[in-house]
C-alpha cells in the first residue's frame, strides 16, 4: 500500500510540474492571410509584463504541423516542447501549420503551382506580423530541416534581428537527391541525374521511367526547380545578423557535415553540434531502428543543450 501511495505521489508531481510549465504561457491563435488561403500558428508568450524576444519556428519538409509532427509517423511533438522550453526561459515562439497540414490544410496548392519561395513568403508574411507587435523586443528566424533554407532566405529579405539553423542541409536539393539515392541501380541514376541537370537549366522532363516516380515525377518538377537554384552555404553568406547554427550528432536525416559546410561558409556564425541528438530533436542513438523509434514518442523530451543554446544565443544578442 505504502508503494502504491509513493506512486500516487510521484505521479501528481509529475503532473503539478507539468501544468506549471504549460501555465508560464499564454497560447493564442495567430493567421496569416494569403492569397491562396490562410496559415494558423500558435503564438506562446510567457507570462511576463515586460517585452520579449520572439522566435519564428520554420518547419521542416512534408506536412508538417505547429507541434512539428507529421501523422501518423512522426508524433514527437519538438516545435511544442520547443515553445514550451523557450516560455519557461522567457522568450516567445511562433510555430504554425504548413500549408496542408492542420489548420492550413485549406492553404494547400497543387504540385504543379506550388514553389520554394511560397513558403519563404509565409515565412516573410510572418516576420512582418511579429515586428509590427510591440509585445517584442526582436523577431528572431529558426529554420528546421528544409526549414533552415527557407528560414534563411526570409530572413536576408526581411529586418530580422537573428536567424537560427537547425539540422540545416549545407548543399543544394538536387544534390541532396542525389546523395540520398545513390542506392539506386546505376541506370536509374544516370536518369535522375539527367532529368536534375535539365531542372537546373530551367527544363522540365515530362516522360519519366516509373522507378523514379515518386521523386521527379511531372508535376513536382516545378517546385524541384525553384528549390535546387538555392545553395544553403551561398545564402547564409548574404546574412548581416547574428547567426546560430545547431546540429545533432545522431541525425539520421543530415549529417554533422552539412552544420560544418554551413559553419565555414560563414565562419562568424557560432556553431553548436549537440550529442546524441537525433532529427526530431531528441535523446537518440546511432542505431537507425531506435534512432526512429523516438519520432513517434511524443513522451519523451527534446535534449536540454538545444533550448539552452537557443535562450543564450538570442539573449547575448
Amino acid at each position: 500500500m505504502k508503494t502504491l501511495f509513493t506512486l500516487i505521489a510521484f505521479v501528481l508531481s509529475c503532473y503539478t510540474l507539468l501544468a506549471q510549465t504549460i501555465s508560464n504561457m499564454k497560447e493564442s491563435e495567430l493567421v496569416l492571410n494569403t492569397s491562396t488561403g490562410n496559415i494558423h500558428g500558435t503564438l506562446s508568450i510567457p507570462n511576463a509584463a515586460e517585452k520579449t524576444p520572439v522566435i519564428i519556428i520554420v518547419p521542416g519538409s512534408g506536412s508538417t504541423d505547429r507541434d512539428g509532427n507529421i501523422p501518423p509517423v512522426v508524433q514527437a511533438r519538438p516545435y511544442k516542447m520547443l515553445a514550451q522550453e523557450c516560455a519557461n526561459k522567457g522568450i516567445s515562439t511562433l510555430r504554425y501549420d504548413k500549408r496542408g497540414a492542420g489548420k492550413s490544410k485549406g492553404a494547400v496548392l497543387t504540385e504543379n503551382e506550388l514553389r520554394f519561395e511560397t513558403y519563404v513568403d509565409d515565412v516573410i508574411g510572418w516576420i512582418k506580423i511579429l515586428k509590427a507587435d510591440d509585445r517584442f523586443s526582436k523577431v528572431i528566424v529558426l529554420g528546421h530541416s528544409e526549414g533552415s533554407l527557407v528560414g534563411m532566405i526570409a530572413a536576408n529579405k526581411t529586418n530580422t534581428d537573428g536567424y537560427i539553423s537547425l539540422a540545416g542541409c549545407g548543399k543544394p536539393a538536387d544534390q541532396m537527391l542525389r546523395d540520398q539515392l545513390k542506392v539506386l541501380p546505376p541506370n536509374l541514376l544516370i536518369e535522375l541525374g539527367t532529368v536534375l541537370d535539365k531542372l537546373k537549366q530551367g527544363e522540365t522532363t515530362p516522360n519519366v521511367n516509373s522507378n523514379l516516380y515518386q521523386f521527379i515525377r511531372p508535376s513536382v518538377q516545378p517546385y524541384l526547380m525553384s528549390w535546387m537554384k538555392y545553395d544553403p552555404a551561398v545564402e547564409l553568406k548574404k546574412l548581416h545578423i547574428p547567426v546560430l547554427i545547431l546540429q545533432g550528432t545522431t541525425d539520421i536525416q543530415v549529417t554533422v557535415d552539412h552544420a560544418k559546410m554551413l559553419s565555414e561558409a560563414l565562419p562568424k556564425a557560432k556553431l553548436v553540434i549537440i550529442d546524441n541528438m537525433n532529427h526530431v530533436l531528441k535523446e537518440a542513438p546511432a542505431n537507425r531502428q531506435a534512432n526512429l523509434a523516438t519520432y513517434g514518442n511524443p513522451a519523451l523530451p527534446i535534449k536540454p543543450e538545444l533550448s539552452n543554446s537557443i535562450v543564450e544565443f538570442v539573449k547575448s544578442k
